[in-house]
């Protein structure tokens, strides 16, 4: 499920299932991203530049943004970089596509936090479940 979330030229996209719950949007830019609130996103609240910027520290891409003013979405055309969390995701930024088992893809990313705990319930990607079932693993 993917949310849209408008305010004049921008306009912010929360994708529900990539999300693994860091708090990050929320402690990084509480106007905007209160999860007590109705609508829990409200970009009116500060400059599109800081919404932006928030929205770039997202660690899984559950959170993204398109300008009206731009064309479309630009892309990197360098390679895939995954990071290894201590006692967390394995983060994936970069160009890249992911597949499922047999090679289909599943959609076209820069940026997600996959599961390296084994205990999420919206495998592969991390839910934050990592931190309450004790998961302990280092780079």
């Amino acid at each position: 499920m993917e949310k849209e979330y408008t305010h004049g030229e921008l306009t912010v996209f929360w994708k529900q299932a990539l999300c693994q719950h860091s708090g990050n949007c929320v402690r990084g830019l509480p106007t905007v991203f209160n999860v007590k609130a109705r609508p829990w996103i409200n970009a009116q609240r500060d400059s599109a530049e800081k919404v932006i910027e928030q929205i770039n520290k997202c660690p899984s891409g559950a959170l993204s943004y398109h300008m009206k003013s731009e064309q479309k979405n630009t892309r990197s055309t360098g390679g895939a970089t995954i990071k290894i969390m201590s006692h967390g995701p394995f983060r994936v930024t970069g160009d890249f596509t992911l597949t499922d088992e047999d090679g289909n893809p599943l959609e076209k990313m820069e940026k997600v936090a996959l599961c390296r705990c084994g205990g999420s319930s919206n495998k592969p990607f991390c839910d934050g479940t990592h931190k309450t079932n004790g998961f302990r693993g280092d780079a």
